[in-house]
C-alpha cells in the first residue's frame, strides 16, 4: 500500500468584491483543481481583514497586498508568496504578477484621444484600492503626447474611506475645460464621478467622457450612462501567479523581477461615446468607419462615400488622430475580432465570416500582424474557459 501524497495547501488572500478579484480567484482555483491543490479562499479574521488562520498549515500564498499590515502578515508565514497587486514595494522575498500600469495609461489615453478629445483629467481619490502609479501612468501618457492632465487633489475635509467630498469634486469639475476626458482610476470613483456629473447636470459623454481604469460588470453596466473601462488580463494574472507559485513551492527561486501583463482592451460603453473634434467631416468619416469597419471596408469605400481626395483625407486624418484611414480601419476591425474571440464561443471560421474575411487563414494572418499572436492563442491566453 502506498500512502497518498499530501496535496499542496494554498491560501488566496484576494478580495472578491469586484470582477477583477473574482477573476483572479477563479483562475487560481481552476489551476488548483488540475494540480490537486487544496485552497483556502479569502479567509478573514475577527476584524474582517484578509488573514490566514494560525491553525492553517499551508505551502504557499497568492495575495493582493494593499498595505503594510498585510505585508507583515504574509511575511510572518515564511512561505512562498506571489503578489497580484502593485500597491506595495516589490520585496525580494515575494514574487509579483500584476497589470502593467504604463500600458494601461497609454491604452486609456489613446481611447479618449481617438474620440477627438484634447483636454484630459485624472480622478483618483485615495480609497485604498489602487496605487498612485495608476493615475501617474495616465498622466505620463497624456504628457508624452504633448497635452496637459489635470488631477483631482483631495483636501483635508474629504471623507476618509470610500467617499470623497462631493463639494470638492464639483468645484474641481467647474475649473476644467470641456469637452473633457477623465480617467477614473477604478470603477468606484468612476461611478461616483458619473453620479456627481448627473447631480450637476453635466452631460456625459458630450461634456465629460469618463473612462474607468478597471472593468466591473456590475458597477460599470448598472451605472447610467454605462461606464467605459479598461479590461485587464485578470484571468491571465491569476493563472500566471498560480504557475509561478507552483514553481516556488517545488523549490524554484523567487523571481526578482515583476511580471507585468498589459490590459486586454477598452470596453467601450456610453460614457465615452463621443467624437469631439473640430473637423466635422472627419468625425463623420470616423463614425462611418466604426459602423462599417468590423465587417470589412477599404479606403476606396471611404472615397466613394465622401467627396474628398485620398491625399487630403490622409492629411486630415493625420492631423486629427495621427493615423491614416487604412490604419484606423484595421484597428477598428481587429478590435471587433478581439471582442468576438473573448465574448463569444464561436469557431474561428465563424469569427472570420462575421468580420468579413474570406477564410480563417486570412483572418489569422491579419490578426497576427496586428496583435503578434494567432486568434486561437489570443483566446486561449485571455479567456477563463
Amino acid at each position: 500500500m502506498t500512502k497518498n501524497k499530501r496535496p499542496r495547501h494554498v491560501g488566496i488572500l484576494v478580495e472578491t468584491d469586484d470582477s477583477w478579484g473574482r477573476n483572479i480567484v477563479e483562475a487560481v482555483c481552476k489551476f488548483a483543481q488540475s494540480n490537486a491543490w487544496a485552497v483556502l479562499i479569502s479567509p478573514r479574521d475577527s476584524q474582517g481583514r484578509l488573514r490566514l488562520p494560525t491553525i492553517w498549515n499551508g505551502d504557499g500564498v497568492i495575495a493582493s497586498l494593499r498595505n503594510s499590515p498585510s505585508v507583515r502578515h504574509v511575511k510572518s508565514l515564511q512561505l512562498p508568496v506571489v503578489d497580484v497587486g502593485i500597491m506595495v514595494p516589490k520585496y525580494d522575498w515575494l514574487a509579483r504578477v500584476a497589470t502593467d500600469d504604463a500600458a494601461r495609461g497609454e491604452m486609456a489615453f489613446e481611447h479618449l484621444r481617438d474620440r477627438g478629445l484634447t483636454s484630459f483629467a485624472c480622478y483618483a481619490p485615495p480609497i485604498g484600492r489602487y496605487s498612485d502609479s495608476r493615475s501617474a501612468a495616465f498622466a505620463n501618457a497624456v504628457s508624452d503626447a504633448g497635452y496637459s492632465c489635470a488631477s483631482y487633489e483631495p483636501s483635508g475635509d474629504d471623507a476618509a474611506g470610500w467617499l470623497t467630498n462631493y463639494s470638492n469634486v464639483r468645484r474641481w469639475l467647474a475649473t476644467l475645460p470641456r469637452p473633457l476626458g477623465i480617467f477614473a482610476a477604478d470603477p468606484y470613483p468612476a461611478r461616483q464621478l458619473v453620479e456627481i456629473c448627473s447631480m450637476e447636470s453635466i452631460h456625459i459623454p458630450d461634456e465629460v467622457a469618463v473612462l474607468s481604469g478597471d472593468d466591473d460588470e456590475l458597477l460599470c453596466n448598472v451605472a447610467w450612462p454605462q461606464i467605459s473601462a479598461v479590461e485587464l488580463a485578470s484571468h491571465q494574472i491569476g493563472e500566471t501567479a498560480a504557475k509561478m507559485l507552483a514553481r516556488m513551492m517545488n523549490g524554484g527561486a523567487t523571481p526578482k523581477r515583476e511580471k507585468l501583463l498589459p490590459p486586454l482592451r477598452v470596453r467601450g460603453r456610453h460614457s465615452t461615446d463621443i467624437l469631439a473634434m473640430d473637423d466635422d467631416e472627419i468625425a463623420e468619416v470616423l463614425r462611418f468607419i466604426r459602423d462599417r469597419a468590423p465587417t470589412g471596408i477599404t479606403v476606396a469605400d471611404l472615397l466613394r462615400q465622401f467627396p474628398v481626395s485620398r491625399r487630403r483625407l490622409e492629411q486630415r486624418f493625420r492631423a486629427e488622430i495621427n493615423r491614416s484611414p487604412a490604419q484606423e480601419i484595421r484597428r477598428i476591425r481587429m478590435a471587433y475580432v478581439a471582442r468576438l474571440l473573448l465574448d463569444l464561443d464561436l469557431p474561428i471560421s465563424s469569427v472570420a465570416a462575421r468580420a468579413g474575411f474570406a477564410t480563417s487563414a486570412s483572418l489569422s494572418q491579419a490578426f497576427r500582424q496586428h496583435f503578434g499572436v494567432t486568434p486561437s492563442d489570443y483566446r486561449a491566453t485571455n479567456r477563463s474557459n
